[in-house]
């Protein structure tokens, strides 16, 4: 793996992967600052500002910004996360240094006019109502502002109605300035790339506007237990559906926790394909729901384990209890050699699929480098996952599967009291 670092004086970090067996290349500029960096007033600040950032710089326009991109058929986005914010674009090798300068454009030289923020506003309006029309995707919000309570990990990535309305061009652009900062960013570029010529072109381009003499102080996040909200709770959101969604989860590690790995092996092997215990006992066996499936969420002192399952409102104390009960089996029986190895080999190999081309290789290196600091290789990352056994997913399953359970549902219920029930059977 030819992963290569460099830290300018600003404190900015710059990461590459060679990958010279590919014709493409794809650079992503990742921000330290997320969701839970806002205050309950800026609340959807660090989304709206990724929106803001593609209307317009002091060089281009929205269009020019686009169509630079889009005119060597090059493809180019922006996401949001409750801890990181990245700009991306993937282009043919060749276009790359086209490519940089555009997306350090964005970073260094946003406008935000009143005009642009009152226009966007809406579309993001647009985005929340969205959300709030498709219970597959609302009732993940819920069950993190159930879990949470109102907290900086709790609140929506994308803001509410009420703080979007009040969002005013002076909130975001101050919001800009003092939070994008050289020392928390982080440049990643992969592909038919030479390392050197990445920094040069990177500095060059990040110069403009004195941005690398920019100095303020850092996103700090502390590795302290968040606070949450009462233990055993039921978030719910009444929706006349003809089906009903619900999310199962409890406390899981942070993301410094060596054991990850191992918490990683236990989600894919309890929902993480159509093998999994869960996919079985639901669907297969039942014919209960057609989608289930698990995931673990990992930040700074704070992670989950989760499953989600859509099925017929009729069902859905049902499949709560086939849930509780299978988590409650493997805490105290653990899990097989079969059903372990199946589930490392699909995680391995879902790792190695997904570096198949540099947008993904990108990703992996700047994630990395933005939340922890240093780089895996890939090697060392499949090594810890070969090394979890049968010892570790019984040590991990029985300490966390075991945690009080909070439960998120979106559907036609009028009460939550039955579902507080089954939690409650379960309840250690």
């Amino acid at each position: 793996m030819s992963v290569r670092r460099t830290v300018l004086p600003s404190g900015l970090r710059i990461v590459t992967e060679e990958v010279s067996s590919v014709r493409s290349a794809a650079i992503g500029i990742w921000v330290n600052v997320g969701s839970r960096d806002e205050t309950p007033a800026t609340a959807g600040a660090s989304h709206f500002l990724e929106h803001l950032l593609f209307k317009g710089t002091t060089r281009r326009n929205a269009l020019e910004i686009s169509s630079a991109i889009e005119s060597v058929g090059g493809e180019m986005n922006a996401f949001t996360s409750k801890e990181y914010t990245c700009f991306y674009a993937r282009v043919i090798d060749t276009d790359l240094p086209m490519a940089v300068d555009v997306i350090s454009d964005l970073i260094t030289s946003s406008i935000i006019t009143a005009l642009d923020v009152d226009a966007e506003r809406k579309v993001v309006l647009e985005e929340i109502a969205m959300r709030d029309d498709d219970p597959s995707d609302l009732v993940h919000d819920l069950y993190a502002e159930t879990y949470y309570g109102d907290t900086a990990l709790g609140r929506h990535i994308l803001g509410t109605i009420k703080s979007m309305n009040n969002m005013t061009r002076a909130n975001v652009f101050n919001y800009y300035k003092k939070k994008y900062l050289p020392q928390d960013i982080v440049v990643s570029v992969a592909g038919n790339i030479k390392h050197k010529r990445v920094v040069a072109m990177v500095e060059e381009a990040l110069s403009r506007d004195n941005f690398l003499d920019v100095q303020g102080a850092p996103v700090v996040r502390e590795n302290t237990p968040i606070k949450r909200a009462k233990q055993g709770s039921v978030g719910l959101i009444h929706r006349p559906s003809e089906q009903a969604h619900m999310f199962y989860g409890m406390e899981g590690v942070t993301r410094t926790d060596n054991r990850r790995f191992a918490m990683g092996v236990l989600s894919a092997a309890l929902g993480g394909g159509m093998s999994s215990r869960l996919f079985q006992e639901i669907r297969e066996k039942r014919g209960l729901a057609y989608s289930v499936y698990a995931y673990t969420q990992q930040f700074a002192g704070s992670g989950q384990i989760g499953f989600y399952a859509g099925c017929n409102p009729s069902k859905a104390i049902e499949v709560v209890e086939i849930i509780r009960e299978v988590l409650a089996d493997v805490a105290v029986n653990g899990m097989n050699f079969e059903e372990i190895e199946r589930a490392k080999g699909a995680v391995r190999g879902s790792l190695v699929l997904s570096q198949e081309d540099s947008g993904a290789r990108m990703s992996r290196i700047g994630k990395s480098e933005i939340v922890y600091g240093s780089i895996m290789s890939f090697d060392e990352i499949l090594t810890s996952v070969a090394r979890v056994n049968e010892a570790d997913i019984k040590a991990i399953a029985s300490e966390y599967l075991t945690k009080t359970p909070t439960l998120a549902l979106v559907g036609p219920f009028k009460s939550e009291s039955k579902f507080e029930k089954v939690l409650a059977k379960g309840a250690h």
